[in-house]
C-alpha cells in the first residue's frame, strides 16, 4: 500500500512538472510576442499582506520570464530623492517600455492603503486617492501600458507566521516586505487595513481589475499568477495595431477655427524705465527663490508661443535671476524613440524638479493638444483626451507644493514674418529658422484654435494661463517676470 502511494505521489508530481513546463512555454512565448510587436508595456502589480509571498511571487515570475525583457519596480520606504518631488513622480520615471514587462511591488495602491490603516488620513482623502489612481490607470490604458493587478489573499495567522520565518534571531527581516505587521499593530489599524483593502475594489475598473489569489497554497498561488499572465499577454499580442492617425484633423481646418482671446499687441514697456524694472523685479525673484522657506516648494515654468514669439529671450532674463545650481531649462522638441516607447507624459514627469528648484520648459506637455493636434501626429481621441490627463499631471505637481506658471506668448502674423525675415538675414540668428517655422504659418488659424482649447480646458486655479502680450520684447519680459515674482511672493 505504502508502495501505491508513492507511485501516485509520483504519477502526481510528473504531471505537476508536465504542466509547469507547459504554463512556461506558453509564457515565454507569450512574452516575446511581445517584445517582438513592441506595442504595449506589461505591468504585473503585485498586492496583499506581508506574508501572502509577493516576493516569491515575483521571483517566480522572473525565474520563468526571459529576464533580459523584466524590470522589478519595488517601492518602500521614499529615498530622499523621491521624497523631494510628487508622489507619483517615482512611479513615471520607472515606466518601462513597450515590449517589457514591470513587475510593480509596493507601488501607488500601498502609500493610500497604510496611511487610511494607521488613520493618517481620512476616508474621504481615501477615496479621493483611490479616484487619482483609477485616472492614472485609465491613461496608463490608453497610452498602451496594460496592468495585471494582483492580490494575495492570506490567512492572517499563516501570513504572520510566514513574516516571522523571514526574521533574523535579532528581529532583522532578511529582506524588505512594503506592509509591515508593526506598522498596524493595533486592533484598530487592523480593522481598518481591512477595511481599506475592501475599499480597494474602488480600483478594480474598467481594463485594470483586481484578480484575487489565495495565497496559503505555494504551488497553486503561483501557477494561478502565471496563467493569468499568460492570458493577459495573449490578450494583449491578439489586439489589432492602433491606426495611425490621420494627416490632417478636419477639426483642425481654418473654416472650423476658433480665435484666441483679444488682445491689445501695441502694449510697450517704457524704454526710460525698462532697465531698472527688470532689475527690480530679476533682484525679486532671486530673492524669493534663495529664501528658506522656498526650499520646501518647487517652481514648475512653462514657455509657450507662436514660433518667433520671444520665449528664448524671456526664458534668458528669467534663468539670470536664478542660482545657475538650483535651475534646468528643458528644450522640448520631437520625442525620441525613447521617449515614444512609452507614455507621453513619461518624459514631463522624469523632469519634474526637486523641490528648492526650478524646471524651465520651453515647450512642454501641451504640444500634443498643440502641434500633435495640428499637424496630425496624434489621433483626434488622444488628444482630446489630453486635456484632463494635463489637469491631473498639473494638480499632482501642485498638491506637492509646487507653484506652476505657464506663459503663452502672442505675437500677430505680420509680427512673425518681420522676425522671420529679420533672422534669415541674420547669420548669427539664422540658426532659429527651419522650413517647418514657415510652413507652420500657413496653419495659422489651425493653431489659434488649438490654444483657444487649450487655455480654456486646461486654466486652472492651481496652474492658469498667463497670456502675453509678446510684440513688444521688453513689454513680454517684463510681464512674464512680475508673473512668476507675484506668483512666489504671494505663495510665500
Amino acid at each position: 500500500m505504502a508502495a501505491s502511494l508513492s507511485q501516485k505521489n509520483d504519477a502526481r508530481e510528473t504531471q505537476q512538472a508536465a504542466a509547469r513546463q507547459k504554463q512556461d512555454e506558453a509564457l515565454l512565448d507569450a512574452q516575446f510576442e511581445l517584445v517582438e510587436a513592441g506595442r504595449n508595456a506589461v505591468l504585473v502589480v503585485i498586492a496583499g499582506s506581508d506574508g501572502a509571498g509577493k516576493g516569491a511571487v515575483a521571483n517566480r515570475l522572473y525565474d520563468r520570464l526571459d529576464a533580459h525583457y523584466v524590470e522589478t519596480m519595488y517601492y518602500g520606504t521614499p529615498s530622499e530623492e523621491e521624497r523631494n518631488r510628487p508622489p507619483f513622480w517615482r512611479y513615471w520615471r520607472d515606466m518601462p517600455a513597450r515590449g517589457r514587462i514591470g513587475l510593480v511591488l509596493g507601488g501607488w495602491h500601498h502609500a493610500p492603503l497604510l496611511a487610511r490603516a494607521t488613520g493618517e488620513i481620512s476616508r474621504i482623502e481615501f477615496e479621493r486617492q483611490l479616484a487619482e489612481i483609477n485616472r492614472f490607470e485609465e491613461m496608463l490604458t490608453a497610452e498602451g501600458v496594460r496592468l495585471l493587478k494582483i492580490w494575495l489573499a492570506a490567512d492572517e495567522k499563516k501570513a504572520r507566521k510566514r513574516l516571522a520565518a523571514l526574521r533574523e534571531e535579532d528581529g532583522a527581516l532578511r529582506r524588505p516586505v512594503v506592509i509591515e505587521w508593526e506598522d498596524v499593530d493595533t486592533k484598530k489599524e487592523r480593522r481598518r487595513l481591512v477595511e481599506a483593502g475592501l475599499e480597494m475594489a474602488r480600483t478594480s475598473v474598467g481594463a485594470a481589475p483586481w484578480l484575487v489569489v489565495p495565497a496559503d497554497d505555494a504551488e497553486a498561488r503561483d501557477a494561478a499568477v502565471a496563467e493569468a499572465l499568460v492570458e493577459l499577454l495573449q490578450r494583449v499580442n491578439s489586439e489589432p495595431p492602433a491606426e495611425k492617425p490621420a494627416a490632417a484633423a478636419a477639426a483642425n481646418k481654418p473654416g472650423k477655427a476658433r480665435r484666441g482671446p483679444r488682445l491689445d499687441l501695441s502694449l510697450k514697456a517704457d524704454p526710460t524705465t525698462y532697465a531698472d524694472e527688470l532689475d527690480d523685479l530679476q533682484d525679486r525673484l532671486t530673492e524669493v527663490t534663495t529664501a528658506r522657506r522656498f526650499r520646501k516648494s518647487g517652481l514648475v515654468l512653462v514657455f509657450e508661443g507662436v514660433d518667433a514669439a520671444g520665449k528664448g529671450g524671456a526664458i534668458r532674463r528669467v534663468r539670470a535671476a536664478l542660482d545657475p545650481r538650483q535651475f534646468r531649462v528643458h528644450g522640448t522638441s520631437a520625442p525620441t524613440d525613447e521617449e515614444r516607447a512609452r507614455p507621453y507624459l513619461w518624459r514631463f514627469w522624469r523632469n519634474i524638479p526637486r523641490r528648492g528648484d526650478v524646471g524651465i520648459f520651453d515647450r512642454s506637455w501641451y504640444g500634443r493638444v498643440l502641434v500633435e493636434r495640428v499637424e496630425g501626429f496624434a489621433a483626434e481621441p488622444d488628444w482630446r483626451r489630453a486635456y484632463d490627463e494635463i489637469v491631473d499631471f498639473e494638480r499632482q505637481v501642485a498638491q506637492a507644493d509646487y507653484a506652476i506658471v505657464k506663459f503663452w506668448l502672442a505675437i500677430s502674423q505680420q509680427e512673425q514674418l518681420r522676425r522671420f525675415q529679420e533672422r534669415e538675414a541674420n547669420a548669427a540668428k539664422r540658426y532659429k529658422l527651419t522650413p517647418d517655422d514657415w510652413r507652420n504659418r500657413d496653419k495659422w488659424a489651425a493653431y489659434e484654435a488649438a490654444m483657444a482649447d487649450m487655455v480654456e480646458r486646461t486654466s486652472t486655479a492651481f496652474a492658469p494661463w498667463t497670456i502675453v502680450e509678446a510684440e513688444d520684447k521688453a513689454y513680454a519680459r517684463l510681464k512674464v517676470l512680475r508673473a512668476i515674482v507675484e506668483r512666489l511672493e504671494a505663495s510665500g
